[in-house]
């Protein structure tokens, strides 16, 4: 249960915080998102904490999850926000999150886009090509304004981490390659629409060893070293976010050491830091519940068919990843060994394999860890509509997402007319 602290077994019933999670079942049906406020404020505030003596901000990466409820949280708390579209954005400002606190990474950024986050006046754009650069310039002076700028670079790191989450290899579609920063700094008289107020990298995600932050921090100081040498002024390092948790048995840093290696490798410099942390935020603060509808028997395998599945929760089918799969009562009977499956028509579609469990139709199950990532990669496959989410504080339970309907779902649709 390491990791998993907001979610513990009472009596040998699973809760999260003070709320049994068979209340939740029998009051919001299954398959269902629940997540933990203190998990989430603790996670927070030890990133915070950690900080405590060097001018920072956290810019939590609403890609992990975008929920308002989990956002306005953070916002409460004094997070800032890093974006990879417009629409994340307007999430940001709904739920109260400060533009000024907010950074805009992502390849791929409109010149819609642009326009949004310019007029939202928001804090940075991480931009990671010239070809953006130019793009930004040229929608900034439409709007006769100026953008501030943060070039993202690629510093050739190897995070060892999902091929599919390492984004700092020179291969990787994600940033400017080294080589080819100090070049493009040097040309802002080309951008009069663009100020350099930063400097940027991110590796990965998931990442359990400290040793990529720190080869990655050392080439982003070197870099930086160069431009203030050629009289550029950088307000800010941006060193990104990627610190990974636990989901099994990796073992990677604590938020306090991976703060206080960052700390330590930038002591000499003056700059604000800001990091993007997502996962290490929201990962451990959410789990899937979900409810055993079958339990199939055949000579190779054993097989529980429950009502979550890998349109829910993409992580398993799309990067093998494991998930803890635990039942909500503990059961003293003899177990087996399962094959944990979705009801979607795709071999794929699983949340785990070889599973111990002992089990019965109708039983509840918390599929862990499924906080970031989980909701905000869930889709309508096999027209089936999301899940309900919902979040404990203590003894109470906020609905902050109801379940899709069916309705909701064929909205937008049109029958030709003949």
């Amino acid at each position: 249960m390491s990791g998993f602290t907001a979610f513990h077994y009472q009596d040998g019933e699973l809760f999260a915080e003070a709320v049994p999670l068979k209340q939740i079942a029998a009051e919001f049906g299954t398959p269902c998102y629940v997540y933990s406020r203190s998990a989430l404020t603790q996670a927070f505030q030890a990133f915070d904490t950690a900080f405590a003596n060097r001018d920072h901000l956290i810019c939590y990466a609403v890609k992990a999850n975008s929920n308002l409820a989990i956002l306005n949280v953070l916002a409460k708390l004094g997070s800032g926000f890093d974006i990879v579209s417009g629409g994340e954005l307007q999430r940001v400002l709904l739920a109260g999150g400060d533009p000024r606190k907010t950074v805009f990474s992502g390849v791929g950024k409109t010149t819609d886009e642009m326009r949004q986050a310019l007029a939202a006046r928001i804090l940075c754009f991480n931009v990671e090509s010239e070809a953006e650069l130019a793009a930004l310039n040229q929608v900034a002076q439409s709007m006769q304004t100026v953008a501030s700028v943060s070039l993202r670079v690629n510093p050739d790191v190897d995070a060892k981490t999902h091929p599919y989450i390492s984004t700092g290899l020179k291969e990787n579609k994600f940033g400017i390659p080294m080589t080819e920063a100090a070049r493009i700094y040097q040309s802002a008289h080309q951008y009069p629409h663009i100020r350099f107020t930063g400097l940027d990298c991110h590796i990965g995600s998931q990442l359990t060893e400290i040793d990529p932050f720190t080869q990655a921090s050392s080439k982003v100081l070197g870099l930086l070293g160069t431009l203030q040498s050629q009289g550029l002024q950088i307000e800010h390092l941006d060193l990104g976010g990627g610190l990974g948790i636990r989901y099994r048995d990796e073992t990677p840093p604590s938020i306090a050491d991976y703060v206080a290696t960052l700390c330590a490798n930038t002591r000499t410099i003056k700059q604000k830091l800001l990091i993007e942390p997502g996962r290490s935020l929201v990962g451990n603060s959410g789990i899937l519940l979900t409810r055993v509808e079958y339990l199939k028997h055949t000579p190779a395998k054993n097989f529980a068919i429950v009502d979550a599945a890998m349109n829910d929760l993409m992580r398993p089918a799309l990067y093998q990843a494991y998930h803890a799969i635990l039942p909500v009562a503990q059961n003293p009977a003899d177990t087996k060994n399962y094959q944990v499956v979705g009801p979607v028509c795709e071999t794929g579609d699983f949340l785990g394999h070889d599973r111990a469990l002992s089990l019965d139709t109708g039983d509840l199950l918390a599929v862990m860890s499924a906080g970031a990532y989980g909701m905000s990669m869930s889709s309508n496959y096999n027209t089936r509509p999301r899940a309900a989410e919902v979040m404990v504080d203590q003894e109470k339970i906020h609905v902050i997402r109801q379940r899709e309907t069916l309705a909701q779902l064929v909205a937008g649709e049109r029958i030709l007319d003949e």
